[in-house]
């Protein structure tokens, strides 16, 4: 259950995520990449908030990424 909270949250960061690369559209790409760094952080520190798992909190965060990333390319593509 603790993972299926995690994912959840880390849904809502990687909507922030986007949501604040939308409104920085005009930022220089070095930016972006350094945003993405501090939500990646954000999402690591909140899901080990609760899982308290350094190795499940790498695995989940990986997995709601890769699920993102999935879901921003299906949606670029329509």
């Amino acid at each position: 259950m603790k993972i299926y909270l995690v994912l959840l949250l880390q849904w809502g960061i990687w909507s922030g995520y986007t949501f604040t690369e939308w409104l920085s559209k005009h930022d220089h790409p070095l930016y972006n990449g350094m945003m993405f760094m501090i939500f990646l952080y954000l999402a690591i520190k909140s899901g080990n908030y609760i899982i308290k798992s350094i190795p499940k909190t790498l695995f989940t965060t990986l997995m709601s990424l890769s699920i993102y990333v999935s879901f921003y390319l299906v949606m670029a593509l329509f």
